[in-house]
């Protein structure tokens, strides 16, 4: 069998391959360098970044869980303007696209940085993080409120000409609902799942592990629950998904492309292997030739249900 296509497109965006890096698990991809050729995978998706550098919460901020991680990190970043001054001159050396992840405090900041985004040329499309509190609204989280949802990414959606993605929380009633509000106001494509809300406890100290008392759960644990998000917004809606939560190896990225989703990006694994996305990418081309498939365009959304 000849070399398998895994190449895919998300909203304009050509990928190599389906496998991407999790936002805030793989710094801004210079810090990868020295363990993996950053142009084995498909593309890499920065730290979220707001207007102003941000230091995060105090530590303790991660813990290890059965089954997952617990994170409470705080959206830690160097800000935009550092950004655009020590991180897209690396960047720039690299031929594998690059996916800005932003987040802000208020409608306004978004919107603002969107625009500032949207000038620089090595950016190839934005991430939106919508799980941050709208502290004029009184803290309601962006991500959680399919009306706050939907004024965000529209004030995102015209603040630039890129691809917009917007990342869904799982805590929600209905990730449908929430998806849908964010293709209505014209999100590109959508990435699913954020982290649950988790929290872990010392006994013998009777506290919390977590400085931030709560943080969000990562990694094998919430597969299945982000696989079945996968699948019931893949139903409803028609823009590229993709995936996220637990994806350790090329069986379940597959898993993952079968349930929905064009791409998937890998997070928690990167801390166990700083190599794991580019064997993911390798173990899916060796599934392939394996399985005699040709393309792997071909399993997008293939799952077999009854109903």
């Amino acid at each position: 069998m000849t070399t398998p296509n895994l190449s895919v497109e998300i909203a304009g965006i050509k990928l190599r391959n389906p496998v991407m890096t999790a936002s805030g698990t793989f710094g801004y991809g210079a810090e990868f360098a020295p363990y993996m050729s950053l142009e084995k995978i498909g593309a890499i998706v920065t730290k979220g970044l707001s207007m102003k550098p941000k230091a995060g919460n105090p530590t303790p901020r991660i813990v290890e869980t059965p089954g997952g991680m617990l994170n409470a990190i705080g959206l830690q970043n160097v800000g935009i303007e550092a950004f655009k001054a020590e991180k897209v001159p690396f960047l720039r050396t690299i031929a594998t696209p690059v996916i800005v992840n932003l987040y802000g405090n208020t409608l306004e900041e978004y919107g603002e940085l969107t625009e500032i985004i949207d000038t620089i040329p090595e950016v190839a499309g934005i991430e939106v993080n919508i799980s941050c509190p709208n502290v004029k609204q009184g803290g309601i989280v962006f991500g959680t409120d399919p009306k706050a949802a939907f004024e965000v990414v529209s004030l995102v959606r015209e603040s630039t000409l890129k691809p917009v993605i917007v990342k869904l929380s799982p805590n929600v009633t209905d990730v449908v609902v929430m998806a849908q509000a964010c293709v209505d106001a014209g999100a590109d494509a959508l990435s699913l799942i954020n982290t649950l809300t988790g929290m872990a406890i010392d006994l013998q100290k009777r506290r919390p592990i977590l400085a931030n008392i709560t943080g969000g759960l990562s990694g094998p644990a919430i597969k299945p629950v982000a696989l079945r998000m996968v699948w019931q917004v893949a139903k409803a809606v028609q823009v590229p998904l993709i995936g996220i939560g637990g994806i350790m190896t090329a069986t379940d990225a597959l898993e993952f492309i079968l349930a929905g989703a064009t791409a998937v990006q890998v997070g928690t694994a990167n801390f166990l292997d700083p190599s794991a996305a580019a064997t993911i990418a390798a173990g899916i081309e060796e599934w392939l030739v394996a399985n005699g498939v040709s393309d792997i365009r071909d399993l997008i959304g293939a799952l077999k249900t009854d109903r």
